[in-house]
């Protein structure tokens, strides 16, 4: 079992992973964007995976990892997104702890590559 750290800013999405994660064993705090789950970073850091989504407004997916990263080194980082290679462009995100989910993606596949995440060394 994870502490999750969410941030997508649909809704349905939010609250579908939310439930998919948690049927999976995971506690997962869910935010609507980057700055709120930002601002949960500063209250609390006891993460062992940032889920986001890339695109956002206010604060784009990569942005917050950097920033959360910054802030809990040891926190692992999952994108998803359905915009992966545009959105992606330069920004360098590959450190080994970072996995990109390109949507659309079935649940046990979410599921699967968050425990893969998680487990690896």
């Amino acid at each position: 079992m994870a502490n999750i750290l969410l941030a997508e800013d649909d809704q349905s999405m939010r609250d579908f992973l939310t439930l998919a994660l948690t049927k999976a064993g995971h506690n997962v705090t869910a935010r609507e964007n980057g700055i709120a789950a930002l601002q949960e970073l500063e209250h609390n850091q006891d993460y062992d995976l940032l889920l986001t989504d890339i695109v956002m407004p206010g604060m784009d997916g990569i942005e917050l990892s950097q920033m959360a990263t910054t802030a809990c080194p040891s926190m692992k980082v999952m994108f998803i997104t359905g915009f992966a290679a545009v959105a992606m462009g330069s920004k360098n995100v590959n450190n080994g702890d970072t996995k990109v989910l390109s949507k659309p993606f079935h649940l046990k596949e979410l599921v699967g590559q968050v425990n893969n995440l998680l487990d690896a060394a």
